[in-house]
């Protein structure tokens, strides 16, 4: 199954949420028409500024294979005799000469009601503004049908993640060290997993460190999936220095002459003092070897958690150096907003997003495609 695909089913809840909120908006106030009436889309207005992402190197690859089949884009034939309407709200809306379709102008109580449905997505209250103001922009006084305003969202909202949608950075430099961290409970050591999977199925050599030594469920998931993906895992005993395994790790990366070297880190919030030190200490020990790793600081971020997920990422700025976020559990929120609030508070590259646990339920980012399947949309 396409990833698209699988991200539209399993997304339901969210989308379906924002899809019943559109109808009642639209129901109420609005009144049937011919669908042959439609007026025709107009051009998306201009965005707002945006954050400006980091700058990445100019060396990068993507993340990883893509697992799946690329998503063909799907354009229907007219019916032998009928006659073919431009525009994509045509293709939305069918072609059928007496079908009828409720649409309700664009007015400002409709906006303050869509705001608040993007409010309850987990949007906040800041995008949900920036979005719904962008979607006003030309449009007041037009009647408008749940499935225009549905493709105008997406566009909007893609147009918010599009700078942040980018792969990973690969370097040519051995081993690149990869930092990841985030809370307890978020799927950092799955992702981890996932991630040395599809690096050594494109052919780049893995070792993974376990430095979260205080939970031996995390250690015990890792070497399950080292063992899967033929990655070399190293361990140490419980309640063992992280730093003095990152050091370890650093020596066989090197000696195996591995392209990559990811590291796994404890998340126990509830002690930032001491987290804080343990990240600080395992950075200075693998500059001993490499003064400019780590190269890359991922945080994996659980979509579950809502707008908590600003808040980790606000914290772990602080903890660590941040360069690329990965979502998961996207398949268990009714609320997958979040990630569009993230994008546009801190601009920070979103590198995959997750919607299950198999190998490929893990995938880089399409900012079309998220903002599709979030709201009901086709492509």
């Amino acid at each position: 199954m396409a990833f698209f695909s699988k991200l539209r089913d399993r997304l339901f809840k969210s989308s379906s949420k924002l899809e019943e909120g559109l109808d009642a908006i639209v129901s109420d106030g609005g009144a049937e028409e011919p669908a042959e009436a439609t007026p025709r889309a107009e051009p998306a207005a201009e965005p707002g500024p945006v954050p400006a992402p980091r700058d990445v190197p100019e060396v990068s690859a993507p993340m990883a294979p893509q697992p799946v089949d690329p998503v063909p884009v799907v354009h229907e034939a007219p019916e032998p005799g009928a006659e073919t309407r431009p525009g994509v709200f045509g293709r939305l809306l069918g072609r059928g000469e007496n079908r009828t379709v409720i649409r309700r102008e664009l007015d400002d109580d409709m906006l303050e009601q869509l705001e608040e449905l993007l409010i309850a997505s987990d949007m906040g209250v800041d995008t949900a503004q920036r979005v719904t103001a962008n979607l006003a922009e030309g449009r007041l006084g037009r009647r408008l049908s749940t499935d225009e305003i549905k493709d105008l969202l997406a566009q909007e909202i893609a147009r918010i993640m599009e700078p942040v949608a980018r792969p990973m950075p690969l370097y040519r430099r051995k081993p690149q060290v990869v930092l990841v961290v985030g809370v307890n409970g978020s799927g950092k050591t799955t992702t981890i997993g996932k991630l040395a999977s599809q690096f050594r199925e494109a052919g780049k050599s893995v070792v993974i460190a376990a430095g979260d030594t205080f939970r031996a469920a995390a250690v015990e998931q890792l070497q399950v999936w080292g063992d899967r993906a033929g990655v070399p895992v190293l361990t140490a005993p419980e309640g063992s220095d992280p730093a003095s395994l990152a050091w370890d790790a650093m020596e066989k990366a090197q000696a195996d002459g591995a392209d990559l070297l990811m590291i796994d880190t404890a998340g126990r919030l509830q002690n930032r003092a001491d987290l804080m030190e343990e990240l600080a200490k395992i950075v200075r020990v693998i500059r001993r070897k490499d003064p400019e790793a780590p190269h890359n600081t991922l945080l994996v971020l659980d979509a579950t958690t809502g707008q908590n997920a600003l808040s980790q990422v606000e914290t772990f700025q602080k903890l660590a150096d941040v360069t690329g976020l990965v979502m998961t559990k996207l398949d268990g929120t009714a609320r997958g907003g979040v990630l569009v609030a993230l994008a546009d508070r801190f601009g920070l590259p979103i590198h995959a997003i997750g919607v299950g646990e198999q190998i490929d339920d893990l995938a880089p980012f399409d900012p079309e495609e998220f903002a599709a399947a979030l709201v009901g949309a086709r492509l």
